[in-house]
């Protein structure tokens, strides 16, 4: 898959944006747009998302220290990568916008359950102290999953909008 440099700088550009809003969004305890970032940018980039979720998450490491707590984070997005190409491409227009944000919530509300068997092999967690481990998050999950489904009403308005600036380019 070769990219044109208008991608490079657009694919730049979106995870420096998601990035950023993680960054802004920070004294709010599990709530962000990234969820919403990788949807929008799976429904109209497909395969070619990846790009600016990993250079988020690339940033991410380099901004907070590249240490145990990220390795999690190379397979946290592409879940909800992966989630959201499975999802036809041409969804119903009616259905559309409710689909997105319940996937959304969903891998907000499953986040720490994604993260727990990672968490158990670097620290050496067994099965009952993992189901433990993610017992004591749930609380965090639930606020990450309301607060992916409330900003996941974003996800078809800037879905819309990414569409109409890149038939505009030049």
């Amino acid at each position: 898959m070769s990219l044109k440099l208008r991608e490079i700088a657009l694919f730049a550009m979106y995870g420096a944006l998601i990035f950023v809003s993680k960054l802004v969004l920070e004294m709010l305890p599990n709530v962000h747009l990234i969820g919403v970032f990788v949807v929008v940018l799976t429904v109209v980039y497909r395969s070619k998302a990846l790009y600016p979720i990993y250079i988020f998450v690339f940033m991410l490491g380099l901004y907070n220290g590249f240490s145990l707590w990220w390795f999690p984070y190379l397979y946290l997005w592409t879940v909800l990568w992966g989630a959201v190409m499975l999802l036809p491409k041409n969804m119903p227009k009616e259905i559309a916008p409710a689909v997105y944000m319940i996937v959304c919530a969903l891998h907000g509300v499953l986040y720490g359950t994604l993260y727990a068997p990672a968490q158990a092999i670097m620290f050496g967690l067994n099965f009952e102290k993992m189901c433990i481990w993610i017992l004591n998050g749930l609380p965090w999950d639930l606020v990450h999953g309301t607060s992916n489904f409330i900003c996941g009403i974003l996800i078809i308005p800037l879905v819309k909008a990414i569409r109409r600036a890149d038939r505009n380019a030049v």
